[in-house]
């Protein structure tokens, strides 16, 4: 569910439909309106907002109701991975069903998942001050705390469900493998900034920017460190630099791990690791080629997903 969450968020930034619902209200809102009346409050707050007055000014109620289902979907999701989180978890805590220590991840795992909702509203204000965009900051927090939400997920489930292999693999082996983990969330990060600005939709070539390797423009904001958050061209550039990177180190990681002290099952999800980041270079590829095609973008997002989990995967698998 938490998964299916994040490529329902993906899929509500790529149809620009993030702005369409301008109230939080995460108790009454989880009904959608019910009759006209309803339909023309919602389009009459939406109206009030920037995205209508600068970019969908032309829009009727018909159009409304096309950007609306999906951003009510995504927050109706939300809140049903609450409800189906919690209620088998205070089931099995009043009897004592889970050990202690699990009992305080779970609870922490409830505590970071409503907080990823305030997180999502705080995201969404961002668009509805003056500018019709969301603050890429805010959404590259509002992935981040996502991935981590889900990785502790999978973790556990994984620590629940099975049982752990014993420890295999050398020092390297073993630190490299947080490296390229932490290597492929980073990139994912990037790429919620490069949503944020639709820096996507820009430089649509490969592998050269504007017909240039690096592209100009590179630090013209100042400080120069802003570059790297808020420059289109910088951001969108940052973003190809680590996800090439990344897919080097991964490769590298690789070839120096095939020995026999890393076991089988480990050397099994290092290579399933290479070949996933390195189609995940190519739909990245073809997602700038395309200017960001809605199949293209979800597929993309899907594959940094997967690549995560199977990275977390490699981590479980070379024991403890």
């Amino acid at each position: 569910m938490v998964a299916a969450m994040i490529l329902l968020g993906g899929a509500t930034r790529l149809t620009e439909s993030g702005l369409s619902i301008v109230n939080w209200r995460p108790v009454t809102g989880i009904l959608p309106p019910l009759n006209d009346a309803e339909w023309q409050a919602l389009f009459a707050a939406y109206k009030q907002s920037p995205e209508f007055t600068k970019v969908n000014f032309w829009m009727t109620v018909s159009d409304f109701k096309s950007i609306y289902w999906l951003e009510y979907l995504h927050r109706l999701w939300g809140r049903l991975i609450g409800i189906v989180f919690l209620l088998p978890y205070l089931w099995f805590v009043m009897k004592r069903m889970i050990p202690v220590a699990l009992t305080w991840r779970f609870g922490v795992l409830f505590l970071l998942g409503g907080a990823q909702g305030l997180l999502g509203w705080y995201m969404v204000k961002s668009g509805l001050v003056n500018e019709p965009a969301v603050s890429q900051y805010r959404l590259a927090a509002h992935l981040g705390l996502a991935l981590v939400i889900f990785g502790l997920l999978f973790w556990y489930a994984l620590s629940c469900l099975t049982t752990r292999p014993q420890k295999s693999g050398g020092g390297w082996t073993r630190s490299g493998s947080v490296l390229v983990l932490y290597c492929a969330a980073f990139t994912v990060i990037w790429g919620a900034f490069v949503a944020g600005l639709d820096a996507g939709r820009a430089y649509n070539t490969f592998p050269l920017m504007d017909g240039q390797v690096v592209p100009q423009g590179l630090l013209d904001m100042s400080p120069w460190w802003i570059n790297f958050f808020e420059n289109t061209a910088t951001v969108q550039f940052t973003h190809r630099v680590l996800a090439i990177g990344t897919a080097a180190l991964i490769i590298v990681y690789w070839f120096t791990t095939r020995r026999p002290e890393t076991g089988n099952a480990a050397q099994r999800a290092i290579g399933i690791v290479t070949l996933l980041a390195l189609f995940q270079v190519g739909l990245g590829i073809a997602t700038l080629l395309s200017e960001v095609a809605l199949a293209l973008g979800m597929l993309h997002q899907f594959g940094a997903l997967v690549l995560i989990t199977a990275t977390i995967w490699l981590k479980y698998q070379l024991g403890d």
